[in-house]
Formats: C-alpha cells, sequence, structure tokens
C-alpha cells in the first residue's frame, strides 16, 4: 500500500466532508464549512490543508492556521476503518511542521470532551490539556 501526504485543494472539497463525516466530526456546509469558504482558506499563506492517501483514496485529513501569534490545528479526522494506525498522528506532525515555518512557538487544539479519540490522539503527541480555560465564542450565526 503507498501512502502520500499532501497539501490539499478546493479539488479535494468533496474528500475533506466525506472523511469528516464518516468520522462523525461535525461540520457547517452553509457557514464556515461551505466549499466557498474553504475554497478561500485554503489558499491563504497562513493556513494548509493537509490529507494523507491510501493509494488514491482520502483516509485523513487535518487543517493548520497561523493567527500570527499562535498556531492552531483543527479538524483532524481519519476514516474510522483506519484508525489505531498511525495515520492521525502524520497529519498532526504535517500541521506542526507548516505552522513552525510560520513562526509559531505554541501550537494548540481545542477538542470536544466527548471526543475521546481525538484527546487521545493529541496527548500521544505531547499535548496537554488546559483544565483552567473556557471556551468562548460570540458568533453571527450556528452556521459559522
Amino acid at each position: 500500500m503507498e501512502y502520500v501526504l499532501r497539501k490539499l485543494t478546493d479539488e479535494d472539497y468533496d474528500d475533506i466532508i466525506r472523511i469528516w463525516a464518516d468520522a462523525g466530526l461535525p461540520y457547517r456546509p452553509r457557514g464556515r464549512d461551505s466549499k466557498e469558504r474553504v475554497t478561500t482558506e485554503i489558499y491563504r499563506e497562513d493556513t494548509s490543508y493537509f490529507g494523507l492517501f491510501e493509494d488514491d483514496r482520502m483516509i485523513a485529513v487535518g487543517l493548520a492556521t497561523y493567527d500570527g501569534r499562535k498556531g492552531w490545528i483543527n479538524r483532524v479526522a481519519v476514516d474510522p476503518d483506519r484508525r489505531g494506525k498511525g495515520f492521525g498522528g502524520r497529519i498532526i506532525e504535517a500541521c506542526e511542521k507548516f505552522l513552525k515555518n510560520c513562526g509559531a512557538e505554541v501550537i494548540a487544539v481545542l477538542i470536544e470532551e466527548v471526543n475521546t479519540p481525538s484527546i487521545s490522539l493529541f496527548r500521544k503527541h505531547g499535548y496537554t490539556p488546559m483544565k483552567d480555560v473556557l471556551y468562548f465564542s460570540k458568533r453571527d450565526s450556528w452556521d459559522v
């Protein structure tokens, strides 16, 4: 089996959404996860979507963004049939390398408490939960 890790393009949008859906990751197709929004994001210099492919089929995906102060890893998902084989770790490593090249000294990730596979994955890769941090958001719509 040949595995290829690469930066994604807008042509990979349907595969991104498929992986998120198969992995049970919620997404907002009428908001920030719309094809139009992802297409805009995917070509920003401070953002990179990575995909891992088994032959020609995407089996893992992740997103790295740099805000000029901190790097963020988002939306890491692995095909449920391929979990436990290090594929999520390869996505994390690609994201970390991209973010360090952008200048990030701190790399962070937000994970919902119910997402135990992601919590385990990031702990395995040296991430420490910050129990004293609360996440707040202000939204124009719950679709974004």
